[in-house]
């Protein structure tokens, strides 16, 4: 809320300025400077290692606890989760959502009895998540974010159950919440035990394409979303770690 106040403020200050508004500029600007200083994101990383849930999709017992901000103002913020739940994952991903210019952080966070969800933080705490996939030992497997449609909105991908259900899920961050779009059966980008999460969305120009691999890990397939549907295409065949990361960041195919 606090970066958002500052936004606004900012916003209001380049419309009046453009009108040559004076004394509405004047009063605009001496609310900016005694506002509080810019918080924005720049870098985030879990700490608080548990083993509270035993799980080890990830190849050890070991998640973690809480999440560290670093701010724009020197300042860290710490979010401890619950004894209930931890972060199930490797690193905070930054992304800018919402095209606003600050960053929100994009996390696998795991309840001990309802599985993972995606959730989605800013500075202020949790912006919004998708629903936990609903039982303990249930994970998913983020792929990254981008506008998949071209609406000018940002979709996020992931791999629901990676293991088992193997499903790639859309949803559209809009205004602070995440919409479901799309799934689509049949996909994968994770085995149990490895410590990285495979595949990604590239951009070769005309739309971005979603990279993973199908379900039996034969084949590397790249998938677009129009805003209604999805469409895949198989894009060479998978030869082990390397060949899927290539695909995931080139566009030879």
């Amino acid at each position: 809320m606090l970066a958002e106040a500052r936004r606004l403020v900012l916003r209001l200050w380049w419309a009046c300025a453009r009108r040559a508004r004076t004394g509405a500029c004047v009063w605009l600007a001496l609310i900016a400077l005694t506002a509080p200083v810019w918080a924005d994101i720049v870098s985030a990383r879990y700490m608080d290692p548990t083993t509270r849930y035993d799980h080890g999709i990830l190849g050890d017992a070991v998640e973690y606890g809480a999440l560290e901000m670093q701010l724009q103002d020197g300042r860290r913020l710490r979010l401890a989760l619950p004894e209930t739940s931890v972060f199930e994952d490797l690193e905070p991903r930054l992304i800018d959502l919402n095209g606003d210019g600050a960053l929100e952080i994009i996390t696998i966070e795991s309840s001990l009895t309802k599985g993972a969800r995606l959730a989605i933080y800013g500075e202020d705490g949790l912006i919004a998540a998708t629903p936990h996939i609903g039982r303990t030992h249930r994970w998913l497997a983020p792929l990254g974010a981008a506008d998949l449609d071209g609406d000018g909105k940002i979709e996020v991908a992931y791999i629901d159950r990676p293991h088992l259900a193997r499903i790639l899920r859309i949803w559209r961050f809009d205004e602070g919440k995440l919409v479901h779009l799309s799934d689509t059966p049949g996909l994968t980008n994770h085995r149990i035990g490895q410590d990285y999460i495979s595949g990604g969305i590239r951009d070769c120009g005309a739309v971005p394409e979603i990279v993973t691999v199908n379900a039996d890990w034969g084949r590397i397939i790249a998938t677009t979303f129009d805003g209604k549907r999805t469409k895949s295409r198989d894009i060479g065949s998978f030869q082990g770690r390397s060949s899927l990361a290539k695909a995931a960041t080139t566009c030879s195919n």
